[in-house]
């Protein structure tokens, strides 16, 4: 049996002595150009007012408060406490978007790590050359977004690193390589505290390691201290969490509920709700598949697959393993949001330098492909940039919360139903509702009675904004919502878009608020 998987799995690849070849510095400095294009191409970005998730990250690291049953206290998201240290500290550093400098860090050096993958696996500079073009064309696509600094852009250069040290791990011999498999597990795990399902890299590794040894690269010993050493890398974020959770007295199924369990409650409540919306999102997502190309890329690779395995079957079959896994969470993700391309990119990234490192029409075609993809880029960002500061983009709602910190008076309190922490932010009040998103609402307030008990009791917020029609999800429990409003609360105007009504607490006088909707209502 191991001699049939060894011949099945060949000899070549990653210890295949290939011809050497002469390093073009043309091709390395096209690394670096693709790496910096990768970066600024995200600085248009920086202009645009804090989004959504962003907001939030920064209402839940500002208020940070553990207890027993909320790993965040005042605010809840079901979001890892590393993403919300990282927040927190760029907060620090530079302010609200500093986190946005921090991202465009990282897609450089995720430029940088995909020409190391592809350096590792076929010792062609030229080939790095041309994955760093397809990754900077893809990661900095405006059709996905160059904006917003969430958890996605902020985990796949971990994941690219992970893979390279993984590749490198395999590549190397004695101690280095043991180091080399520590560092690629820790790597990894750090990717899931960015965003707790993005686990390309633990799955690479793993894949890599024992298909590694089916093929015979490795011996039984070696992949007992890579592998030990891949896990001792990756469990070293994971007590760090428990130790944090103990230290502080949250409860360990609190954090398991936040980062895991919730999902799957989140995702029933997605599923019995009205699903126009998010499949029209899927079929957006399908179109900005094909506008980036990398569809393009994954559909090559399925196609040529038997020129890619006969090039390295190793490092094809941990391909595959991306493949498969990236597909099925994109599927399972429910809600489609665009940001969840990013969570291609890593699979992509080997896809695209194993078709390259393939000669002849493979090869041609996906440099093609590299092409098409970066002047998509392109184009994509000039459109964006164009109807961004051309004024021909929809008013952001961080808008509506600066216009009404303008008249509010300290003490104010606000709730955005439906979400939008932006609003939140920039209006610069506490929100005494703990759900900043409307998923979280949807999901652990499902009657609204939490909110209902708020708006009827003596806490009860300065504003309320009906960011979303109060009975869109719940017709019933928006029905006895948009009544206690009613009965409680005046409108006091609308949102910078004309359209999202204002309420102030009935008793409280405040100013106008100064927008350009002509009747104020």
């Amino acid at each position: 049996m191991t001699r049939f998987l060894k011949k099945v799995f060949g000899a070549s690849g990653l210890n295949k002595q290939r011809p050497s070849r002469l390093l073009h510095v043309n091709a390395r400095g096209a690394v670096w150009i693709a790496a910096a294009a990768a970066a600024l191409l995200r600085y248009p970005g920086a202009f645009w007012p804090t989004r959504a998730d962003e907001a939030g990250y920064l209402l839940v690291a500002r208020s940070w408060d553990p207890q027993p049953d909320s790993m965040y206290g005042a605010y809840w998201v079901d979001r890892p406490p590393l993403l919300i240290v990282v927040s927190k500290a760029s907060d620090a550093l530079g302010g609200p978007t500093f986190l946005r400098v921090v991202a465009a860090v990282g897609v450089a050096l995720l430029v940088l790590a995909a020409a190391g993958c592809a350096r590792v696996v076929t010792r062609d500079d030229k080939v790095a050359a041309w994955t760093a073009v397809i990754t900077a064309a893809t990661v900095s696509s405006a059709m996905i977004d160059t904006v917003a600094a969430k958890g996605e852009i902020l985990a796949i250069p971990l994941i690219v690193t992970s893979i390279w040290l993984a590749l490198l791990a395999l590549d190397r011999e004695g101690g280095r390589a043991v180091w080399l498999a520590f560092a690629a597990g820790l790597s990894a795990t750090l990717a899931l505290g960015m965003k707790q399902n993005m686990a390309s890299g633990l799955l690479f590794g793993g894949v890599l390691l024992v298909a590694g040894r089916i093929a015979g690269r490795i011996d039984n010993r070696e992949l007992a201290a890579r592998g030990a050493a891949a896990l001792a890398g990756a469990a070293v974020p994971v007590v760090g969490l428990v130790a944090w959770a103990r230290a502080t007295g949250v409860h360990l199924d609190t954090v398991w509920y936040a980062l895991y369990g919730f999902r799957s409650d989140a995702l029933e409540v997605i599923s019995t709700q009205d699903a126009s919306a998010p499949m029209e999102r899927g079929l957006f997502l399908a179109l900005i598949l094909i506008g980036t190309g990398l569809v393009f890329v994954s559909g090559l690779f399925v196609l040529r697959l038997r020129e890619v395995w006969h090039l390295d079957p190793v490092v094809t079959t941990a391909a595959v393993s991306l493949l498969l896994f990236d597909g099925l969470s994109l599927a399972l993700g429910g809600s489609f949001w665009r940001p969840y391309l990013f969570a291609l990119i890593p699979g992509t990234i080997v896809f695209a330098l194993l078709l390259l490192g393939v000669e002849g029409r493979t090869g041609w075609l996906t440099r093609r492909i590299a092409v098409f993809a970066a002047a998509s880029c392109l184009v994509a960002s000039l459109g964006w940039v164009v109807k961004t500061f051309g004024g021909l983009d929809n008013p952001d709602q961080a808008e509506t919360g600066a216009a009404i910190a303008e008249v509010a008076r300290p003490g104010d309190t606000i709730v955005s139903f439906g979400g939008r922490a932006d609003l939140v932010l920039t209006s610069g009040m506490e929100s005494p509702y703990p759900h900043l998103w409307s998923l979280p609402m949807r999901t652990m307030d499902p009657e609204y009675d939490d909110l209902i008990s708020l708006l009827s009791g003596p806490d009860r917020p300065t504003w309320v904004v009906e960011q979303a029609p109060f009975d869109v999800w719940k017709k019933d429990a928006g029905a006895r919502l948009a009544t206690l409003v009613g009965r409680l609360y005046d409108q006091h105007g609308v949102g910078v878009d004309c359209e999202k009504r204002v309420f102030l607490r009935r008793g409280i006088d405040r100013p106008p608020l100064d927008n350009d909707c002509s009747d104020g209502d």
